[in-house]
Order: C-alpha cells, then sequence, then structure tokens
C-alpha cells in the first residue's frame, strides 16, 4: 500500500497554558485534519538541544513536563503515542549517509513542544511519533540536516518543527491577556518573516540575523526559530549535487498570543 507524500510543518507551540486557547488549538485540529494522514511523526522542538544529534525514546519513556511554575493539570496531561523505532533506525541511517553522528536517548520522552501541539492535532495518539534533538542553532547547518531527511517525506513522516515565531518572555504579561498590544518589534519580525517566506527567499532566512528587522528583540536566544531551518530543508531536499527544489508554502496560522506571534507553516 502506498503512502501519500508528507509536506514539512514548522508550527508554533506556545507554552502549555496555549492548549487552553479554544482557537489555537481549533486551528491545530482543523490543521491536521486537512493533511495526508501520516505514517509516522518526526518531531523537532525548540526544547530540545543535544549534541550530537540525538533520537528520543523509542521503547515507551514518558512524558518530558520540561516546565516549572504552572498548575498542577498541567504535569498530568498524557500523550501515549506509539514508539517509532522503524523511523528512528531510517532516521539515523539518513543522517549517518551524510557523516552525521546520531545518539539514541532511550530515557527521553516527548516534551512540551511536542506533545502540547500533537495533542491537538491527533488525540487519539495513534500515530509513531520519535522527537530529534537540535545538535546547534546555526541556520545553515539545521538547513543542511532536513535536507538529509527530505526522503522521509515521500515515506509518509510528517516531519514537524516546534518553535515560535516570535519569543521574547519579556513581552509575556499575563494581566494584558493573550489578545493584549502586539510589541512593534513582534509584528515587525512576524511581517518580515511572512514576505520572505512568500518569496521564497531561503538566504534571507538564513541569514535572518542580519536582514530581518528586531531579529535580536524578537529571538533574544534563537532556539525558538531554529527549527524551522529543518523544516525548510526537508521541504526542499538536495539530490547529490546539492541542488534544492521549490519553497512551496503556505501560512496556515497566524496572529499573536500574548505578543508573541503563532505564525506557522505548511512547507512543501
Amino acid at each position: 500500500m502506498s503512502v501519500p507524500a508528507m509536506p514539512a510543518l514548522f508550527l508554533s507551540h506556545g507554552a502549555p497554558p496555549l492548549a487552553d486557547d479554544a482557537r489555537w488549538t481549533r486551528e491545530l485540529a482543523q490543521w491536521s485534519a486537512e493533511l495526508p494522514r501520516p505514517k509516522s511523526i518526526l518531531m523537532v522542538s525548540a526544547h530540545w538541544e543535544a549534541a550530537p544529534i540525538a533520537l528520543s525514546s523509542t521503547t515507551g519513556a514518558p512524558l518530558l513536563y520540561d516546565f516549572w511554575g504552572f498548575p498542577q493539570r498541567y504535569y498530568e496531561v498524557m500523550y501515549a503515542a506509539p514508539p517509532a523505532p522503524e523511523l528512528a533506525s531510517r532516521t539515523a541511517g539518513l543522517l549517518a549517509q551524510a557523516g552525521l553522528a546520531v545518539a539514541r536517548d532511550e530515557n527521553r520522552g516527548l516534551d512540551h513542544g511536542a506533545y502540547v501541539p500533537l495533542k491537538e492535532m491527533y488525540p487519539d495518539a495513534d500515530v509513531p511519533v520519535v522527537q530529534l534533538s537540535l545538535p546547534t542553532l546555526d541556520p545553515a547547518t539545521l538547513f543542511a540536516v532536513g535536507q538529509r531527511l527530505a526522503p522521509l517525506r515521500d515515506e509518509g513522516t510528517l516531519i514537524v518543527g516546534s518553535g515560535f515565531t516570535t519569543h521574547n518572555l519579556r513581552w509575556f504579561n499575563p494581566s494584558a491577556g493573550p489578545d493584549g498590544t502586539v510589541p512593534t518589534p513582534s509584528a515587525e519580525f512576524d511581517h518580515w518573516a511572512a514576505e520572505a517566506m512568500a518569496a521564497q527567499d531561503v538566504d534571507a532566512l538564513i541569514d535572518f540575523q542580519h536582514r530581518a528587522p528586531a531579529a535580536r528583540e524578537a529571538h533574544p536566544r534563537i532556539e525558538h526559530w531554529s527549527p524551522l531551518y529543518v523544516a525548510l530543508g526537508a521541504a526542499l531536499g538536495a539530490d547529490d549535487a546539492g541542488s534544492a527544489g521549490t519553497l512551496a508554502n503556505q501560512s496556515v496560522i497566524d496572529g499573536f498570543w500574548f505578543g508573541l506571534s503563532k505564525r506557522s507553516w505548511q512547507i512543501g
């Protein structure tokens, strides 16, 4: 039985309370309903940095509640997705062909950058999932990693970069509410990112720290933007000569939450 080729995604996942946002959860559910059914999911979350590249548990390690100071109910969320040993082996093999070392961390469960959005997109937890670490925050390196993973898409794997289009927690003001005033730097960066993606300007996206307005304000540290590059690379792919395809993409979710841009893309 053939499997459909999958796009790559970049989504803004948010802190655990974003799962209480009716609009955001509805948008994620609708998005997944419109996608082909994935055979498996490879998650790249802003919340796991490890070098060499590491793959999460394929034996059923528990979720990683990697946040502090929230109400107890957020630590009781469950998402028992099936492990994905075949996807882990295939991913490791593709990266090894490029000379990249890959570690296995069987104690590492899915972190909130993975399970929070997946719980809204695939609430039955019936799609096998494995998580891939960020070995660096360098955009060009992550793009190249993504290119090596492109064959997974033709094998039915949904590759998801999970971060946030703007992420400066100094802007987070609970008293203002989720629909409060959007900081100018957040709006400027969001607008630039939308235009750069629409223009398929991969060079500008990779060099965003020098080309995007308010880049350092929107991302004081770039870990929440970095998963985009794995998704971009996977969507474009590369042949043996290193040539890339076309960056077909659409912005599926937009808007802001406590001043942070939730813009998310479907690529390829």
